[in-house]
C-alpha cells in the first residue's frame, strides 16, 4: 500500500475527533439528535480547520445504517462509501472548477432523483465563493426548496463573496483557527501513535507556524519526519520553514531592554543571513511584545497567551524589565515600521530604524509623543507651554508668565472658544507684546513646527498670508478661494494647536483670527513668473559684484 501523509491518515472521522471546534461539533449533534435539521449548511473560516471534514462527518451521520445519528457507525457501506469518497448519494463540487450556470443546471436537473444507498442525497461544493452570479442566481429556487432528501453543505474561505440571498437559505457556522497548544496535543497523538520521537520545542515551531490551520500544521510534521528519519533539532526546523526561533524575540527584547541598539542591530543581521522573512520577523515580533503585555497584566496566563507554560513564565519574567507604557510603545514603533515597510522598496530599513529607537531612546521620549501633544495641546494654558521653544528669541522668559500680576485681575481666556478674541484682551496688555515684524521672522519656523504636529493644518497656513498683529492677535487671510483651508484652520483642534505653538515660539499668550480676503488667490503661472524675476534679479546682481 503506498504512503499515505498525516494529513489524510489522521483526517477525524466522526465529531469527537474534530480537533478546535466545540461549538460546532456541539450544535450539530443536538441538531441531529433532536431530528431539527436545516436542509442547507454554510462552513466558512480559514483554511484547514475543518470544513470539508465536517461536512463529510454531517453526510455519514446522515446516511448511515443508524442515522441519522449523531455517531456514525463507520463500518456500514454508506460510511465506508462515504469516507472513501465514492459513495454516489454524497456528491463533492469544486466551487472553482464548476462555477457556471451550466453547472448548476445540470445540479438542479439531478436534485430531483432520490438517494440510491442512504437516506439523503448531500451536495458538498467547496469554495461556494467562486460561483458566479449567475450560478448563484440559479441556485436560489432550488436551495431555498430542495426535495425533502436533499441537503447543501456549502464550505468557504471568504463568506463575505457570498451573496446575502444564499446567506440567508443557509445555517452559517463559522470556524476559527485552532489554538497552538490544541495543535500541539494533536500533533503529540500523532507522534505516539506512529512510535516518534520529537521534541516539544519542535512541535512549537511547527504549530506557530501553520498560523492556526491543522492541515498545514499536520504538512509541516509529514515533512520534518521524512527529513530528519525521526531525529530532529529545533535549528534544522527552523531553517527548514523559514520560522523564527522564540529565543530570538526574547535576545532581541532584551537587547532593547538593555538599551543596547548594537546588540538589536546584530540579532537582526544574524536572522536576514539566514536567510529568513524580515516581514515575518516583523509580525513575529509585534506579537510577542502582545504576549508580553497579556504576560505582564495577567501574570502569564497561559489560556490568554497560548504558549506553553515554560515559556509563559519566560514572558512573565521579561515583563518585570519593561513597564506597561513602554511595552505599547515599542507595540507602537514596531507597528508604524509595518506600515512604512509597505510604503517602502525596504522591509529592512524600518525595522532597523525601530528598534534604534526602542534601544537608544527612553520610550517615553519616542514615538508617542506627538500623539501626547495632540491631545494635551488643546487644553494646556497658553501661557504654560509643555514642551519649551526649540528656538525662543533672545527676549524670551516663559518664567515670569507664571505670575504676572494681569492674570490675578484680569485672567486670560485658556480656550479659542472663551469669549470674543478682543474683549479678553482690552485693558489687560500681555507681559510680552508681539510685532508684525517677529512674526513675520518666524513664519516659516512656525509652519514647521505646526507640520511636526499635523501636516494637513500646516498645509493650510502655508496658503494664508500674515494680514496684521495687533494686541498679539495674529490675523491671517485667506484667498476668497480658499475657504476650506480657512474653514479647516477654524476647526476647534487645529485653531488651539496652532495657538499653542505660536504662544511657545514668542513666549507669549498669542490667539490667531482667520479672515477671507476680497482676492483670488494667486495663479500658480504669477507666482512662476515672480520666481524666475527674482532668481535673474539675484544673478544679475550676484554678476555685477564680480565685475
Amino acid at each position: 500500500m503506498s504512503y499515505v501523509v498525516f494529513a489524510l491518515k489522521w483526517r477525524p472521522k466522526i465529531f469527537s475527533e474534530i480537533v478546535g471546534q466545540p461549538h460546532i461539533v456541539s450544535t450539530l449533534t443536538h441538531a441531529i439528535e433532536s431530528k431539527r435539521l436545516a436542509h442547507a449548511y454554510l462552513f466558512s473560516g480559514p483554511r484547514g480547520v475543518g470544513k470539508t471534514t465536517t461536512a463529510r462527518i454531517l453526510a455519514k451521520a446522515l446516511n448511515c445504517v443508524n442515522g441519522p445519528t449523531a455517531n456514525p457507525c463507520g463500518q456500514c457501506p454508506s460510511c465506508t462509501d462515504i469516507g472513501l469518497g465514492r459513495s454516489l448519494d454524497v456528491m463533492e463540487i469544486d466551487g472553482a472548477s464548476n462555477r457556471g450556470i451550466d453547472e448548476v443546471r445540470t445540479l438542479r436537473e439531478n436534485v430531483k432523483f432520490a438517494p440510491t444507498q442512504g437516506k439523503f442525497k448531500v451536495y458538498i461544493i467547496d469554495e461556494v465563493h467562486m460561483l458566479t452570479q449567475e450560478a448563484f442566481n440559479a441556485l436560489l429556487k432550488t436551495l431555498e426548496e430542495p426535495p425533502e432528501f436533499v441537503k447543501f453543505i456549502f464550505a468557504t474561505t471568504q463568506p463575505n463573496k457570498v451573496i446575502p440571498t444564499i446567506l440567508s437559505r443557509c445555517q452559517r457556522f463559522d470556524f476559527r483557527r485552532i489554538p497552538v497548544m490544541e495543535i500541539i496535543a494533536q500533533l503529540e497523538l500523532i507522534l505516539k501513535a506512529e512510535g516518534i520521537v520529537i521534541d516539544r520545542p519542535v512541535l512549537l515551531a511547527v504549530a506557530r507556524g501553520s498560523d492556526g490551520s491543522l492541515r498545514d500544521a499536520e504538512t509541516l510534521l509529514d515533512q520534518i519526519v521524512s527529513v530528519s528519519g525521526g531525529k530532529t533539532a529545533l535549528k534544522d526546523v527552523v531553517a527548514l520553514l523559514g520560522l523564527v526561533e522564540q529565543d530570538a524575540l526574547f535576545n532581541i527584547t532584551e537587547a532593547i531592554i538593555k538599551k543596547d541598539p548594537r546588540a538589536a542591530l546584530k540579532i537582526l543581521n544574524t536572522i536576514i543571513d539566514e536567510g529568513k522573512d524580515t516581514a515575518v520577523f516583523l509580525s513575529n515580533l509585534i506579537e510577542h511584545m502582545r504576549n508580553l503585555m497579556v504576560a505582564k497584566i495577567t501574570k502569564a496566563d497561559a489560556s490568554l497567551v497560548d504558549l506553553p507554560e515554560d515559556v509563559c513564565k519566560q514572558l512573565l519574567a521579561q515583563s518585570q524589565g519593561l513597564s506597561l507604557e513602554e511595552i505599547l510603545n515599542a507595540f507602537g514603533v514596531l507597528v508604524n515600521a509595518q506600515e512604512l515597510a509597505r510604503r517602502l522598496d525596504s522591509q529592512r530599513i524600518p525595522l532597523e530604524v525601530s528598534l534604534v529607537k526602542l534601544a537608544q531612546v527612553k520610550p517615553a521620549q519616542a514615538a508617542p509623543a506627538p500623539a501626547g501633544g495632540l491631545i494635551s495641546r488643546p487644553s494646556a494654558p497658553p501661557a504654560h507651554p509643555a514642551t519649551a521653544p526649540r528656538h525662543p528669541p533672545p527676549a524670551a522668559a516663559p518664567k515670569p508668565l507664571s505670575g504676572l500680576p494681569q492674570q490675578a485681575t484680569v485672567p486670560m481666556p485658556r480656550t479659542p472658544e472663551e469669549g470674543g478674541v478682543k474683549t479678553s484682551v482690552v485693558g489687560a496688555p500681555p507681559a510680552r507684546i508681539v510685532g508684525l515684524e517677529q512674526v513675520q521672522a518666524a513664519w516659516q519656523e512656525l509652519i514647521a513646527d505646526l507640520s511636526k504636529v499635523k501636516m494637513s493644518a500646516a498645509t493650510f497656513l502655508g496658503d494664508a498670508t500674515l494680514a496684521k498683529v495687533e494686541d498679539n492677535i495674529i490675523t491671517l487671510s485667506f484667498p476668497k478661494g480658499l475657504s476650506l483651508h480657512k474653514d479647516s484652520l477654524e476647526r476647534k483642534d487645529n485653531k488651539a494647536i496652532l495657538e499653542k505653538i505660536c504662544s511657545d515660539r514668542f513666549a507669549a499668550s498669542m490667539r490667531v483670527a482667520l479672515v477671507l480676503s476680497k482676492e483670488d488667490a494667486v495663479k500658480k503661472e504669477d507666482i512662476h513668473d515672480e520666481y524666475l524675476k527674482s532668481v535673474l534679479s539675484a544673478f544679475n546682481g550676484r554678476v555685477v559684484k564680480e565685475e
